[in-house]
């Protein structure tokens, strides 16, 4: 019945997030596998395998917990593993998701340390960036091959995003989202 916020869980460790976060959550409370509850959590990265793997094992241990992971980005990808993990984390009944703008703001507001002043610096990721991440995410659950190149400029920290798709992400993917994220145009029917 908590509504208890948890902050930094990166902070003075070498631990990914997730880890710290099953860590703190387990060690601090009377955890009985028969409590139920949901657990959201914004993430500014998506857990890597390691981190899926430690989620997993959380989860069998507590059947009665529900987790929706929100992320702004996807960690490394490209990687195989990575994209295993995450695929493994959802056939066990996980939700995640790619902030949208609302979401971002959400955890902008509620969640991110900024210096004063710097309140009004978001979203990091424009709509655009998100939209790309969410089509890729939806290529990692689906088992398709990536779809998404990203490289970044070190010297002017530019990001870029090269879409490559093919013949199988047009057949697998669900047209209202090949649709949001503007590869195809709608189908028009004039009578």
């Amino acid at each position: 019945m908590s509504w208890k916020i948890w902050r930094s869980s990166g902070k003075n460790t070498t631990n990914h997030v997730e880890v710290n976060f099953i860590e703190k959550f387990t060690s601090e409370r009377c955890f009985h596998s028969s409590i139920s509850c949901s657990i959201t959590w914004f993430l500014s990265w998506s857990p890597c395998w390691e981190c899926s793997q430690a989620i997993k094992e959380f989860l069998s241990q507590h059947p009665g917990v529900t987790l929706v992971i929100y992320v702004a980005r996807l960690f490394q990808h490209m990687d195989q593993q990575n994209r295993q993990g995450l695929r493994d984390l959802v056939n066990s009944g996980v939700t995640i998701q790619i902030m949208r703008a609302s979401e971002y703001y959400h955890c902008w507001r509620n969640f991110v340390n900024y210096p004063p002043g710097e309140e009004a610096h978001w979203p990091r990721h424009p709509p655009l960036w998100m939209m790309l991440y969410a089509l890729e995410l939806h290529c990692i659950i689906l088992g398709l091959p990536p779809c998404l190149k990203i490289s970044r400029r070190r010297q002017n920290r530019l990001t870029f995003f090269r879409l490559h798709l093919q013949n199988c992400h047009y057949q697998m993917i669900p047209p209202h989202i090949l649709l949001a994220a503007g590869l195809i145009q709608p189908s028009v029917t004039w009578r």
